[in-house]
C-alpha cells in the first residue's frame, strides 16, 4: 500500500500546487491578462502562428516537453535511492520546473512569440543573444541525433509499437483538417481519434484476444513487426528525420498540433490506466510469475537511499542533471517560447500550459520511479525467467552502466506489470507502454526539428546581411534564413552526427547510426545549464519592470551552479581519460555560460526599472490587420554582436 499512497500524495501535492502557488504566479507575478492580444493573433500566418484552443496547445506542449526524459532520468537516478529521486521530482517540479516553463512562456508571449535566445538580446545585451543561440544550436543538434536513436531502439526492443506510431500520422492529419479547416467541434473527433489510437495499439500487437489473431493476420502482423525491427538503426534515424522535415515545414495545424494532441489523449489515459493498475496491484497483488503461483505482493524493492552505487558518479551534483525532465529541463524553455507561445489563443491559458503541463510531467516521473522501484518486482519473465523482487532489482541495477542500458525497458516492463495486474493481456500491456515511450520521443523529435529551424533562421539572420535592393543576398548563409533551407540544415547535420558509430565501435553497416552517443554525455549538464540561462532571461525581464525576482532568482542560481559543477567534474574526468573531444566541447560550453553570466552581471545594476526598447510597430494590411510574421519586416539588427 505504500506505493499507492506515494502516488496519491504526489498527485494531490501537484493539484494543490497548481491551484495555489501556480495561480499566484500567474495572477500576481506575471499578471496574465485574458484580454491581451497574443502573438498567434498579431502574427497569424496559418503555419507557425495559429490561434489554437488551450486543450490542443496543452496536448502539444505536454507531449513535446515530456519525451523520454522523465522516463530515462528517474529510472536511472533511482540508483541513488527512490527517496532522493522522488523528492527532487516533486519539489523540483513545483518550485523550479513549472516556474521556469511558465516564465519562459510568458516572456515570449509578451515579445511576439520570440524564443528565449532572442529575448536575451533584448533584456540583457545583444551579445547575450548570440551566445544563447549558439548554446541552443548545440543542444538541439544532440537532441535530434539522440532521440532518433532512442526511438529506433524502442522499435527494436518493442516492435509491436512500430505500426501504432506510424498509423498515428493519418489520424492526426484527419483531426487537424476536421477541426481547423472544417470547423468541427473537438469532442467527437477527439473521442474517435482516441478509440482509433488504442485500436492501432491492439492491431500492432497482432490483435490479442481474438481466436483468429494467431492465424494468418496475427502471424502476418508479427512477421511484419519482426521485419521492421530488423532495420538498421541508421535506416530508422533517416526515416524519422525525413518525417521531421515534413512536419517542420508544413503548417502546425496539419500534423504537429493534432498529432501532439491525440498523443496527449492516449498518453494521459495510459497514465490513468497505470494508476488504476497500481491500485489493483496494491490491494490484490501483481501478476503471478507462473500460472500455479499466488499473486505477488506489491512492494518497493529499490533502496530508499544508496549514496554510493557501483560505478555511479556522486549524488551531488549529478542527481540534479540526471533527472532533468520530470523536475526541470532547459529544453522546455525552447518549447514554451518556440512553439507554444505562437499557438496560445489567450494569455490566461499560459497558467495551464506552462505551469500545469510541467506538473503533469512531474507526476509521470513519479509513476516512473514507482514502476521501477516496485513494478519490476513482479518479475520479467521474457528476459529473466522467474527472477523477482530484490533479486531482479540486483540484476538490473547491479551497477551504473548496466542500469543506463536497461532504464527505459525497466519502466516499460514495470508499468506493463501494473496493467497486467488488472487483467490486461501481457502483449497488449507491453505494447501500450512501448507506444507511450516511442510517442513521447516522437513528438519531442518533430518539435525539436521545428525549434532548430527557428534557431538556424535566427542565427542566419544575424550572421547574413540583408538582401540588396534586388532581393539577392550575396552571403552564402542567406539560404539558411528560409524555412526549407533552415530545416534541411537541421535534419542533415543531425543525420551526419547520427551516422557515426558510438565511441569504440568500428565503422560497419551494423554499428553506424549511434553517433548521438558521442556527445550525449554532455547533454544532461548542458540541458540544465540552459534552464539556468532561461531563468536569467526571465529574471531580467522581471527586474526591468520592477517586479519581484526572488521566485526566479533563487532557482536561477541553483540551476547555474549545479550543472556547471557537474560539467566541470565530467570535464576533468574526460581529460584524464584522453577523451579530448568531450572535454573540449564541455570547456567551450562553460566558457559560453561564463561569458553570458558576465554580460548579465555587467548589465544588472543599470537594468532595474529600465524597460528594453520597444518592438517596432507591425505594418498592417489595407484592412488594418497586421501582416503575418513571414512578410513583416525584421527589426533592425543591433550592433555589438
Amino acid at each position: 500500500m505504500a506505493t499507492l499512497l506515494i502516488a496519491l500524495l504526489a498527485g494531490l501535492g501537484f493539484v494543490v500546487a497548481y491551484h495555489t502557488y501556480g495561480r499566484w504566479l500567474a495572477r500576481k507575478l506575471f499578471r496574465l491578462d485574458p484580454a491581451a492580444e497574443v502573438p498567434s493573433v498579431q502574427l497569424n500566418d496559418e503555419r507557425d502562428y495559429v490561434p489554437t484552443a488551450k486543450s490542443i496547445v496543452f496536448g502539444h506542449h505536454f507531449t513535446s516537453i515530456a519525451g523520454t526524459g522523465p522516463i530515462v532520468g528517474p529510472a536511472l537516478a533511482i540508483m541513488w535511492g527512490w527517496v532522493p529521486a522522488l523528492l527532487w521530482v516533486v519539489f523540483g517540479s513545483i518550485f523550479i520546473g513549472a516556474v521556469h516553463d511558465l516564465g519562459s512562456l510568458v516572456v515570449s508571449l509578451r515579445n511576439r512569440g520570440m524564443t528565449v535566445g532572442e529575448i536575451a538580446g533584448r533584456v540583457i545585451t545583444p551579445r547575450a543573444r548570440l551566445l544563447f543561440m549558439v548554446i541552443l544550436l548545440f543542444a538541439l543538434w544532440v537532441v535530434l541525433a539522440i532521440f532518433g536513436l532512442v526511438i529506433a531502439n524502442v522499435f527494436v526492443a518493442f516492435p509491436e509499437s512500430i505500426l501504432p506510431v506510424f498509423l498515428q500520422i493519418p489520424i492526426a492529419i484527419w483531426i487537424g483538417v476536421a477541426v481547423h479547416r472544417q470547423g468541427k467541434r473537438l469532442l467527437v473527433p477527439s473521442a474517435l481519434a482516441l478509440c482509433l489510437m488504442y485500436l492501432t495499439v491492439w492491431f500492432g500487437a497482432a490483435c490479442p484476444g481474438l481466436s483468429w489473431s494467431g492465424g494468418g493476420l496475427g502471424t502476418g502482423i508479427r512477421h511484419l513487426n519482426t521485419q521492421l525491427a530488423a532495420w538498421p538503426v541508421w535506416g530508422w534515424v533517416a526515416v524519422l528525420l525525413a518525417y521531421c522535415y515534413v512536419a517542420s515545414v508544413i503548417p502546425v495545424w496539419v500534423l504537429l498540433q493534432p498529432r501532439d494532441y491525440i498523443n496527449s489523449l492516449q498518453l494521459v489515459t495510459s497514465l490513468g490506466l497505470v494508476v488504476v493498475g497500481l491500485a489493483v496491484a496494491a490491494v490484490l497483488g501483481g501478476v503471478s510469475p507462473t500460472p500455479d503461483a499466488a499473486r505477488l505482493p506489491l512492494e518497493i524493492v529499490a533502496p530508499a537511499i544508496n549514496l554510493h552505487p557501483l560505478h555511479a558518479p556522486p549524488i551531488l551534483p549529478f542527481l540534479f542533471v540526471t533527472i532533468a525532465c520530470g523536475a526541470i529541463s532547459g529544453f522546455h524553455c525552447l518549447v514554451s517560447s518556440g512553439t507554444s507561445s505562437k499557438q496560445l489563443g489567450n494569455e490566461a491559458d499560459a497558467h495551464l500550459v506552462g505551469y500545469g503541463a510541467m506538473l503533469l510531467e512531474g507526476f509521470l516521473a513519479t509513476l516512473v520511479i514507482l514502476a521501477v522501484a516496485a513494478g519490476i518486482g513482479f518479475g520479467w519473465p521474457l528476459k529473466f525467467g522467474t527472477l523477482a523482487g530484490h533479486e531482479l532489482w540486483t540484476r538490473l541495477y547491479s551497477d551504473w552502466t548496466t542500469a543506463a542500458g536497461t532504464a527505459v525497458s525497466a519502466f516499460v516492463v514495470g508499468a506493463a506489470n501494473f496493467l497486467e495486474a488488472m487483467g490486461l493481456d501481457h502483449t497488449m500491456a507491453t505494447a501500450l507502454m512501448g507506444v507511450l515511450v516511442a510517442s513521447f520521443a516522437g513528438t519531442t523529435l518533430d518539435t525539436a526539428t521545428r525549434l532548430q529551424r527557428y534557431v538556424v533562421q535566427e542565427l542566419a539572420g544575424t550572421l547574413a546581411p540583408r538582401r540588396d535592393a534586388s532581393g539577392v543576398s550575396l552571403n552564402p548563409l542567406g539560404w539558411l534564413r528560409g524555412t526549407h533551407g533552415a530545416t534541411f540544415f537541421a535534419v542533415t547535420t543531425a543525420f551526419v552526427l547520427a551516422l557515426f558509430p558510438k565511441p569504440g565501435d568500428p565503422w560497419t553497416w551494423a554499428t553506424i547510426g549511434k553517433g548521438g552517443l558521442i556527445l550525449w554525455p554532455l547533454f544532461g549538464a548542458t540541458n540544465q545549464l540552459l534552464a539556468g540561462l532561461a531563468f536569467l532571461v526571465v529574471t531580467f525581464w522581471l527586474w526591468r519592470r520592477g517586479l519581484p525576482t526572488l521566485f526566479t532568482l533563487i532557482p536561477m542560481v541553483f540551476m547555474l551552479i549545479l550543472p556547471a559543477w557537474a560539467m566541470t567534474t565530467d570535464l576533468l574526468r574526460w581529460w584524464g581519460k584522453g577523451q579530448y573531444l568531450l572535454a573540449g566541447v564541455a570547456l567551450l560550453l562553460l566558457v559560453l555560460e561564463a561569458w553570458l553570466v558576465v554580460e548579465a552581471v555587467r548589465t544588472w545594476p543599470r537594468a532595474k526599472g529600465a524597460l528594453e526598447s520597444a518592438l517596432p510597430p507591425l505594418p498592417t494590411r489595407a484592412g488594418g490587420s497586421p501582416l503575418p510574421a513571414e512578410t513583416a519586416p525584421e527589426p533592425p539588427l543591433r550592433s555589438g554582436c
